[in-house]
């Protein structure tokens, strides 16, 4: 059984894991910075638009397929690690990949059927059937990768979970700008491919550098694992099936009211909102989560790690979402062009958001170490129908900005909601250190916000400036105080060496 570790230690396992993953995330930013802004010069809104809405067609149909398996394999695996149970491990993974094969297909027939339909729906037209049905190729090989990186992941292997990202990364981008540049938006259809065709190889890849038994399940064993996925998996399914649902229903009203450059400049600003705490989000995922699950069991250790990697999450993230609060327009300008200045205001509200989903994230990932399937669903449920619902009130009276307003306040209710449940369930309550820490961040995030309406433009940046790298230097001196000088600069050193792969 996995040993908890010190407080001290935890914060330093946080913090290695993070670093791994946001050494990675740097290279991965900048690659999607020259992405986005060639897509962006190269398409402009309409064609940035429309890749959003291709996206959300193949994710809505990926997550149905999909049968939550994936996440539901890494808490599988996870919690067989952390039992030292080899061969519950060893056919997890034989379920898993069959299972995840097996599903790709069907999807890719679903997509591939009906995609005249949906193209209907999504469109109000057929004109994009055709590139729909070659899209449904993405839905078989997203279901591979995933069942490849679900296994490195509940292995815990955070630094090839980082490679991959990179080289994922950098191979989309090598293969698939030129694919734009000479075709443009007929070459959106192949350059998706493309991208998700990289993705499979790199999982391949450190995939098979994890050593298991070659052992043969029979088709019944293999079935009774499966159903033990799928019943854990059903509620990952359903959960983000109706978080995906909801993307793909407000895409298609914020086409059909405000037109195909509206959905580009949303498109832009969830891109720009969630760059640069992906990889907190990321590290959340890839190490937090299954070193939960090893611990679930026990309510007041669960609660101590849940404390820790929010406070360290929120450390790291608050200095970054103040500055994209202060430096938006300019973020933009970096990341697409001119032409997408109108996502500022989305994306202002949005990052809000984006905050409080990072102050959200540890509490969720309760529900889904302790196994409670049936409240995740209930819980993420709410939280899209709240979204869905504000966005049509609320565009109605902003238009495009509303959506932005709606993103903050669901992810307002959703922490609300959170909270009252996981204290429910475990116990919980916030750390001295977190509720200092809130009340450092409120306040803090609201002036800088405030700042942007009510003062001049160049008081505004100054007073988002200097609220910037005072909070920064706060954030710094916890981290350096809760971890320990020496590991930070440890800690550091490992960012460096990833950023120089």
């Amino acid at each position: 059984m996995t040993q908890p570790l010190e407080p001290k230690e935890s914060y330093g396992q946080i913090l290695k894991s993070t670093s791994i993953i946001g050494g990675s995330s740097v290279i991965v930013i900048l690659l999607r910075i020259i992405q986005a802004k060639v897509t962006a010069v190269l398409l402009g809104p309409a064609g940035v638009g429309l890749i959003g809405i291709y996206g959300s067609v193949t994710g809505l149909i990926s997550q149905i397929s999909g049968m939550g398996i994936v996440n539901s394999g890494v808490r599988q695996i996870a919690e067989a690690r952390g039992s030292s149970d080899k061969i519950k491990i060893e056919r997890t993974i034989y379920t898993l990949r069959r299972t995840a094969i097996f599903l790709g297909i069907i999807g890719m027939l679903v997509l591939l059927i009906f995609r005249d339909p949906i193209c209907q729906i999504t469109f109000g037209n057929t004109d994009h059937a055709g590139a729909l049905g070659v899209l449904s190729l993405i839905i078989f090989i997203t279901s591979v990768s995933g069942g490849q990186t679900a296994l490195i992941q509940g292995m815990r292997r955070v630094g090839d979970l980082a490679r991959l990202r990179i080289f994922g990364a950098l191979f989309g981008v090598l293969f698939s700008i030129p694919l734009v540049y000479f075709f443009g938006e007929r070459g959106i259809v192949p350059y998706l491919v493309m991208v998700s065709a990289m993705g499979i190889l790199t999982s391949w890849w450190y995939a098979r550098k994890i050593l298991v038994s070659q052992i043969r399940v029979p088709l019944r064993d293999m079935i009774s694992e499966a159903q033990a996925l799928l019943r854990l998996g059903l509620a990952f399914m359903s959960s983000g099936l109706m978080n995906m649902g909801a993307m793909y229903l407000i895409r298609v009203i914020v086409v059909r009211k405000l037109g195909l450059d509206a959905v580009g400049l949303l498109q832009a600003s969830t891109a720009i909102s969630t760059v640069y705490v992906g990889f907190i989000l990321s590290a959340m995922s890839a190490d937090f989560y299954p070193r939960l699950t090893s611990v679930a069991n026990d309510n007041s250790v669960c609660n101590r790690i849940v404390n820790e990697q929010a406070e360290v999450s929120l450390l790291l993230a608050i200095p970054g979402i103040l500055a994209t609060l202060t430096f938006a327009p300019y973020v933009i300008q970096i990341f697409y062009s001119s032409k997408f200045t109108p996502a500022m205001d989305i994306l202002r509200w949005s990052i809000l958001g984006i905050l409080l989903r990072v102050a959200s994230w540890p509490m969720a990932f309760v529900l889904l170490a302790k196994g409670k399937g049936e409240i995740y669903v209930f819980t993420e449920g709410l939280f899209s129908l709240v979204y869905l619902g504000l966005v049509i009130l609320l565009i109605h009276f902003f238009e495009l900005q509303g959506v932005g307003m709606a993103i903050f306040g669901s992810y307002v209710f959703y922490w609300i909601l959170l909270f009252s449940v996981i204290k429910k369930i475990s116990g919980f309550s916030f750390s001295t250190a977190n509720l200092r820490l809130y009340a450092l961040i409120v306040p803090s995030a609201a002036l800088v916000f405030l700042s942007i309406y009510f003062l001049p433009g160049i008081w505004a940046t100054a007073t988002g400036s200097m609220i910037t790298i005072a909070v920064g230097f706060y954030c710094l001196r916890v981290l350096s105080k809760v971890v320990g000088a020496d590991k930070m600069r440890k800690v550091f050193s490992r960012f460096k060496s990833i950023i120089h792969l």
